[in-house]
């Protein structure tokens, strides 16, 4: 049709009114259709000028992105796109694509609906050619919120695997108050038999007293036991969003570092400097790093507030050092803290092991429950007498495509 309208074009002074007539509606016809295709498609579409101003769109892209304005009002204006989208990342990106000259990439991003659902999206901004010449460009939205709650679905599943090793550890945690209540409450029945013998004679007061003090104090064990099993083993209600971990970080070191300050312990945070983004819940990733660097804490403080160590030479240091590699996004906790032993390294995250008198032993499974619900990885290395190091690895959910240039540098 295009080459038939090129054709006509440049005969269009010979043409009768009728083939003009004609010729016109076949146009119509075939705009309707184009239109129609543009409006059927499962991808939102926005097509800009060079400038990024708007010249067409489709009902899914402005249903999907959150604009200030209807785009019907917008079409024609002289402002570039993103200023008329109300979410920062996703005009930050767009902005930069046209700072930087960029014309082939793609970035996911999380946005909140009016009704408080997350949802996520891939958006793409790609050359619009014609005639094998660049004729603007094209901003795709693809809807990513399905595969992305089937990914959270597939880990939690996952995690149901673990519900085998908290109820073994619960039982055996159980036995031993179950026991001790036991016998002191055969204890009891014993000296109200004796009593029954002896004119309902009761035993001296203390002697009761004591054995029911027992049986109290098991049984709150046993209800402290309960509860956290029941904290260990409710599934992660994450709300995952793309955040960018080198500020939630930061914003946690100054939350902190007073406290490590007044022991005298050096804190150093090392920011990756890279603007990624990774899957997040906000306050289950800072219950994740407040847990360790509350761990880091102890260790340092247990090494270096002896007075018994006047050999100790070394200044009490933790640090937190973010890096990129092959698309991952590494965060490394560490410590010059007193360390872990090769028994306490090996069970770390099993849950009920602690090393603290007043420690419920779970702190450290949750840790690693949180960091699975994000698809990460966690490790620790530590030496005893010279410090501790986690490494906690996220994949980053960006699709980053090679960036060209409009000259196709």
């Amino acid at each position: 049709m295009r080459g038939y309208v090129k054709r006509v074009k440049q005969k269009a002074e010979k043409l009768s009114k009728e083939q003009i007539l004609s010729l016109l509606e076949n146009v119509v016809d075939e705009n309707e259709s184009l239109y129609s295709v543009l409006e059927s498609l499962s991808t939102g579409l926005l097509i800009i000028n060079d400038d990024f101003q708007l010249l067409r769109f489709n009902q899914i892209a402005e249903s999907w992105l959150p604009f200030s304005e209807h785009l019907e009002d917008i079409l024609g204006s002289e402002k570039a796109i993103w200023e008329y989208i109300e979410d920062e990342d996703i005009s930050s990106f767009l902005r930069k694509c046209l700072e930087k000259n960029i014309t082939n990439s793609s970035e996911d991003f999380s946005t909140v609906t009016s009704g408080g659902t997350v949802r996520f999206l891939t958006v793409t901004i790609a050359p619009l050619i014609n005639e094998g010449e660049l004729n603007g460009k094209m901003i795709l939205v693809r809807d990513i919120t399905e595969k992305k709650n089937q990914d959270i679905l597939l880990h939690r599943m996952e995690n149901l695997a673990n519900l085998t090793n908290l109820a073994a550890g619960m039982a055996h945690e159980i036995k031993n108050p179950l026991g001790a209540i036991s016998i002191h409450i055969q204890l009891i029945q014993k000296a109200l038999e004796k009593a029954r013998e002896n004119s309902d004679k009761l035993p001296a007061k203390k002697f009761v007293e004591d054995h029911i003090d027992i049986v109290n104090d098991e049984i709150e064990h046993l209800n402290k036991l309960v509860m956290d099993f029941l904290l260990a083993v409710r599934p992660v209600k994450a709300q995952l969003e793309l955040k960018e971990p080198d500020k939630l970080i930061d914003g946690l070191v100054s939350f902190f570092k007073p406290e490590f300050n007044r022991e005298g312990i050096e804190v150093i945070f090392k920011s990756s400097e890279s603007g990624k983004k990774i899957l997040l819940d906000e306050k289950l990733f800072r219950d994740v790093i407040m847990n360790i660097s509350q761990n880091s804490l102890a260790a340092l403080k247990s090494k270096f507030n002896r007075e018994d160590e006047k050999n100790i030479t070394d200044e009490a240091k933790f640090c937190i050092s973010n890096t990129i590699h092959e698309n991952k996004f590494i965060i490394t906790i560490a410590d010059n803290g007193c360390g872990m032993s090769s028994e306490t390294l090996s069970k770390i995250f099993e849950p009920y092991y602690t090393t603290k008198a007043n420690g419920t032993g779970l702190g450290m499974t949750m840790v690693y429950k949180i960091i699975k619900e994000f698809s990460g990885e966690i490790i620790v290395n530590s030496k005893e007498g010279e410090g501790t190091a986690f490494t906690i690895t996220f994949p980053i959910p960006q699709k980053d495509v090679k960036l060209l240039s409009s000259d196709g540098r």
